[in-house]
C-alpha cells in the first residue's frame, strides 16, 4: 500500500547497482584507515533486501564476509549498527532475544519491545531464524529461561502469533488481562479497549497499571500501546532510552534499523507531536561520532 510506502524511511535504492556498491564498500574497508562514510552511505541508503545482496556478492568477490570485515575494521555501537544492518529482520530480531534470555540475567526490556511490537509475520521470521541458529524452538527456550506469568504471557504472544491459539479460560486476574491482551488479533484488541474504557470507565491500560506490578505490567502495557500506535509506542521508548543519564544505544540501535522499513517516518512525527523537537536534532545533540553519523543517515530529516 502507499502509506506502507510512505511510512518507511528507508526504501529500496533506485538505480541499485550491487557491484558499484561492493567495489566501494570494499575501497572503503581496505585502503589505509577505513573510510566510514562511505559504509555509512552504502548500508543505511538501501533497503535490507539490497543490503543482502550487497554481501552475497561482497564474498563471491573477496572471500570474506562483509559482517566479519565489518567486525574486524569497526567497533562498539558503529560496529553493532553496521552488524545489525546487514542482517536479515528474522535473524536480528532472533538474536536479540537470543541475547535476552541467555545473557547474564534475561533482559526483560528487550523481550518486551521484540513480542508486543512484532507482527504475526515477524514472529515467525524470527522463530524459524530461532531454529536455524539455536536447534532449538524459541517456545521451547522461553519456557526454560522465563518464569511466572510475565513468562506465560511471552509465550501467549509467541505461540498466538505462531500458531493463532484458540480461546483459553483462566483462573486469576494476571490470567484475565493475558488472556484479553495475548490471545487476540489487533482489530479485536482495538475494539476491545473502546469497549472496555466503557464499561469500566477507565481504560485497560491504567487497570492494569493498578492492579499489577513488575515485568508482566509492563508487558502488558506496551501490548496495549502497540494495538493503539506502535509509533507512539517506539517514540516514547526512544525517548526513555535517550533521556537522562547516557544513552541506551542498543535500544537506539534496534528501534531504528528494525522500524526503517516499517514506520520509523510515523515514529518521526509522533515523536515531534510528543516531545516538540525532531528525532533528528535529539540525535544530533546525543550520539557522536561515525555511530551518530550513521543513525542520523538512517532516521532521515524533515525537509
Amino acid at each position: 500500500t502507499m502509506s506502507a510506502w510512505v511510512s518507511r524511511s528507508v526504501k529500496d535504492k533506485a538505480n541499485f547497482k550491487v557491484d558499484e556498491d561492493v567495489s566501494a564498500l570494499r575501497k572503503a574497508i581496505e585502503g589505509i584507515g577505513t573510510t566510514e562514510k562511505t559504509i555509512i552511505e552504502v548500508l543505511t541508503q538501501r533497503s535490507n533486501a539490497q543490503r543482502q545482496l550487497i554481501a552475497k556478492a561482497y564474498e563471491k568477490a573477496t572471500g570474506r564476509t562483509l559482517v566479519a570485515d565489518l567486525e574486524g575494521d569497526t567497533h562498539g555501537d558503529f560496529e553493532d549498527l553496521l552488524v545489525a544492518l546487514v542482517t536479515p529482520p528474522g535473524v536480528y530480531d532472533c538474536r536479540e532475544v537470543i541475547k535476552a534470555i541467555k545473557g547474564a540475567g534475561t533482559t526483560e526490556s528487550t523481550l518486551t519491545e521484540i513480542f508486543a511490537s512484532r507482527s504475526n509475520k515477524q514472529m515467525k521470521a524470527m522463530s524459524e531464524a530461532y531454529l536455524a541458529e539455536t536447534g532449538r524452538s524459541m517456545i521451547y527456550d522461553l519456557k526454560s529461561e522465563v518464569s511466572g506469568d510475565y513468562g506465560k504471557a511471552l509465550l501467549i504472544l509467541a505461540e498466538v502469533a505462531l500458531y493463532e491459539a484458540g480461546e483459553n479460560k483462566w483462573g486469576t486476574d494476571e490470567d484475565k488481562f493475558i488472556d484479553i491482551l495475548c490471545h487476540r488479533s489487533i482489530p479485536q484488541l482495538r475494539q476491545t479497549l473502546i469497549e472496555y474504557k466503557n464499561i469500566c470507565k477507565k481504560t485497560l491500560q491504567e487497570s492494569i497499571e493498578s492492579e499489577m506490578s513488575g515485568n508482566l505490567e509492563k508487558l502488558l502495557v506496551a501490548v496495549v500501546k502497540c494495538v493503539k500506535s506502535t509509533p507512539v509506542y517506539f517514540a516514547e521508548r526512544l525517548y526513555e532510552s535517550m533521556k537522562g543519564l547516557g544513552t541506551t544505544e542498543s535500544v537506539v540501535t534496534r528501534i531504528l534499523v528494525c522500524r526503517s522499513e516499517i514506520d520509523l517516518m510515523d515514529i518521526r512525527a509522533e515523536y515531534k507531536k510528543l516531545y516538540g523537537c525532531s528525532l533528528y536534532s535529539y540525535l544530533e545533540s546525543d550520539v557522536s561520532g561515525s555511530y551518530g553519523n550513521a543513525l542520523k543517515h538512517l532516521c532521515g530529516q524533515d525537509d
